[in-house]
């Protein structure tokens, strides 16, 4: 089932939105500003994102940038009122990957959706925390400009640290986003973190990768 995010402060059409996604059989979210909408973001899995653009709290086209910012690279579909090349060429220069007039037929949104749904928006190459840098394209990862040895999965559990940092990534959320429905065996995920944290430790830098109690693990960019 695809999971979607919708950030909508019109509770009409959000409803509207919502119950006709349930009725296609995906799951969706709802956020009635921009800055609820920021946190859900940050803290869960989404295939796309719906974001109207005049929002209270934050707008549409500023949490678009903010998520881009901070390397989420979900694809983003813009909900506005306002059809002019202008305001199209603003919301795609936020890093949105569509855009949708209102009013919309529901049929023409979920098109959309599906469209979106089957790519990743290329809007984010890089992610960044601190020295500790992941090339998305070419998957390699460097700390201080000096390159990490590691495994395609060691990357794939990197990327999803680096994603979520500085906050904790649970161990069942890495090995569902990275295994999926083929489970390791239990000493798989720890015998990774170690080899990952061992390059990490290589070079000296302010970067650290922390197990956290009975939750999981984070990287972080500790406090200069």
């Amino acid at each position: 089932m695809m999971n979607i995010l919708l950030v909508e402060d019109d509770i009409d059409l959000a409803t509207t939105i919502v119950d006709y996604l349930e009725l296609e059989s995906m799951a969706c979210d709802h956020a009635s500003n921009g800055l609820m909408g920021l946190n859900l973001i940050e803290n869960a899995e989404y295939q796309v994102i719906i974001l109207d653009i005049n929002m209270p709290k934050m707008d549409g086209i500023t949490l678009c940038k903010r998520m881009r910012e901070i390397g989420i690279d979900t694809p983003v579909l813009m909900l506005t009122a306002r059809d002019t090349l202008d305001n199209k060429l603003e919301g795609f220069n936020a890093g949105s990957d569509d855009y949708l007039v209102k009013p919309f037929a529901m049929q023409e949104l979920i098109a959309r959706i599906q469209v979106l749904g089957r790519r990743r928006s290329g809007e984010t190459k890089r992610l960044m925390v601190g020295g500790l840098t992941l090339d998305l394209t070419q998957r390699i990862a460097t700390l201080n400009q000096q390159p990490l040895k590691l495994s395609p999965t060691a990357l794939a559990i990197l990327e999803v640290l680096m994603r979520a940092s500085p906050q904790t990534v649970t161990r069942q959320h890495i090995i569902q986003t990275v295994w999926g429905d083929d489970q390791p065996d239990s000493n798989s995920l720890k015998v990774h973190i170690y080899h990952l944290r061992k390059q990490l430790e290589r070079y000296e830098s302010s970067i650290s990768l922390d197990t956290i109690a009975s939750v999981g693990f984070a990287i972080k960019e500790a406090a200069q």
